[in-house]
C-alpha cells in the first residue's frame, strides 16, 4: 500500500458532494488494484476542484476490512487514519432514515445482488445530495445514479 494524502481546506459551502463507495477507496489506495490509475486521477481531479467526498461508516468497514485482510493492520488503520482525518472528506453514519431508504431499495432491485452497504450509499446520494459517485461497481449504475466524471 503506498501513502495517499487527501487534502483541501476553506468550507463546504456550495461546493459539490461526490459519493465514494468501498471500490474506489480501495482502487486508490492499492497501486496494485486493477483501477488504481482511474482512481488516482478522480481524486486528484475531485482535490483541484476542492470536491466533496462523502462516504458512510458503513464503507468505512469494508475498507477496513479488505486492506486488514490484504495488506495488513498497519495498512488498514492509516487508510482509515487518512480519510478520518482528511479535510476533503465527510464520514456520514447511517441513520434510522437511511436504514429504512436502504431496505426499500433492497426491495426494489431483488433480482441484483446488491449490498445493504451500498443500498445504504444510496440512499445516502439522495440524502446528501450528491452530484455522483466514484465507485468501480455497477450497482450504483443499476439503481440510477450517475458516476462523477470532471468536466
Amino acid at each position: 500500500m503506498r501513502k495517499k494524502q487527501l487534502r483541501v481546506t476553506g468550507s463546504g459551502a456550495g461546493r459539490d458532494r461526490v459519493y465514494v463507495d468501498t471500490s474506489a477507496w480501495i482502487a486508490f489506495f492499492s497501486a496494485r488494484d486493477q483501477n488504481h490509475a482511474e482512481a488516482e486521477r478522480l481524486f486528484r481531479e475531485a482535490v483541484s476542484r476542492k470536491v466533496l467526498l462523502t462516504t458512510t461508516n458503513l464503507v468505512l468497514a469494508e475498507v477496513h476490512r479488505l486492506i486488514l485482510h490484504r495488506a495488513g493492520v498497519a495498512a488498514a488503520a492509516l487508510a482509515l487514519h487518512r480519510i478520518r482525518t482528511s479535510t476533503l472528506a465527510s464520514i456520514l453514519f447511517a441513520s434510522e432514515a437511511h436504514h429504512s431508504a436502504a431496505i426499500a431499495w433492497l426491495a426494489r432491485l431483488t433480482s441484483h445482488r446488491v449490498t445493504y452497504t451500498d443500498a445504504v450509499g444510496f440512499a445516502v446520494i439522495e440524502d446528501a445530495g450528491c452530484v455522483g459517485f466514484l465507485s468501480f461497481d455497477s450497482d450504483f449504475l443499476l439503481a440510477g445514479f450517475n458516476a462523477w466524471v470532471p468536466e
